[in-house]
């Protein structure tokens, strides 16, 4: 973290056992992604009119490259968070989610997009259903007659360029799908 972590107590006093457990699951964050930029945890204490089944609430704010990520554990009706350490546990693990998802985005913003693999025909062969590409990095791949899109099988012509999906056959590399580039198709 950039900025030191705040730690935040309302309506109770300052906790060490408390303050430690939060501490312990900002670092966990902090291992997890580590550009987080500054994060403030605020715990508080229900008011001091409820005698009994009172509920704590645990808010988390971090703040990482473009975004404020933000997760307010209101307790609602789950009984489990008058133990201020499963108030403490939710909240994290909520802010933990919101901090995967955040990830995921960043990393789709800077991911490339792979062009399918194209080649040339190099061998056709009719009466067998099957033919065979020369891939771009010097490879061959076996596509058959079904593989073909639009089922051109017989209209192609080695020299012809292709992209196709490729995957691993019982006799080595193979075409899933064969789309011929460039082609004008007849109309009417």
């Amino acid at each position: 973290m950039q900025l030191p972590l705040q730690i935040t107590f309302r309506h109770m006093e300052p906790s060490p056992a408390v303050e430690a457990k939060v501490r312990e699951r900002a670092d966990k964050l902090n291992r997890f992604f580590d550009h987080i930029m500054a994060c403030r945890v605020a715990v508080e204490a229900p008011h001091r009119h409820h005698h009994q089944g009172a509920l704590y609430q645990v808010r988390v704010d971090l703040t990482v490259p473009g975004e404020e990520l933000v997760v307010s554990r209101d307790p609602g009706l789950n009984h489990g968070h008058e133990d201020v350490y499963v108030a403490v546990r939710d909240a994290f693990d909520a802010v933990e989610r919101r901090l995967e998802e955040h990830a995921r985005r960043q990393r789709r913003e800077v991911k490339s997009h792979e062009e399918p693999p194209h080649g040339r025909i190099i061998e056709m062969l009719p009466a067998e259903d099957y033919g065979r590409i020369l891939t771009t990095d010097g490879r061959e791949v076996y596509f058959h007659r079904h593989s073909v899109v639009d089922g051109d099988f017989d209209r192609l012509e080695v020299g012809e360029e292709v992209r196709f999906s490729e995957e691993q056959g019982a006799q080595g590399p193979q075409a899933s799908t064969v789309h011929v580039l460039g082609r004008q198709h007849p109309s009417g």
